[in-house]
């Protein structure tokens, strides 16, 4: 898995991270996505690699600028996970 973390800029509340939301599901297959305003960062986790260019277009076409992306391999982070090392 990995992990995506965009610097968003433009959302001012819940309903425009609905918006981003919604935009990176419909055009990408994502485990999950989530988005915070007050912290203006979106965060993805998928499977497989997401092209930069593309998620910049889809962020761009609901009308938020992404300022920055990082990308990040992933583990799954829980009580037990201790044990995986």
């Amino acid at each position: 898995m990995i992990e995506i973390k965009m610097q968003v800029d433009g959302m001012q509340c819940g309903m425009c991270e609905t918006h981003i939301n919604d935009a990176v599901r419909r055009a990408f297959p994502v485990k999950k996505v989530t988005s915070s305003h007050s912290k203006n960062q979106t965060v993805i986790l998928s499977e497989k690699n997401i092209d930069e260019a593309e998620l910049r277009e889809v962020i761009g076409n609901t009308g938020y600028e992404v300022v920055s992306v990082s990308k990040a391999p992933y583990e799954k982070k829980g009580f037990f996970s201790f044990l995986r090392k």
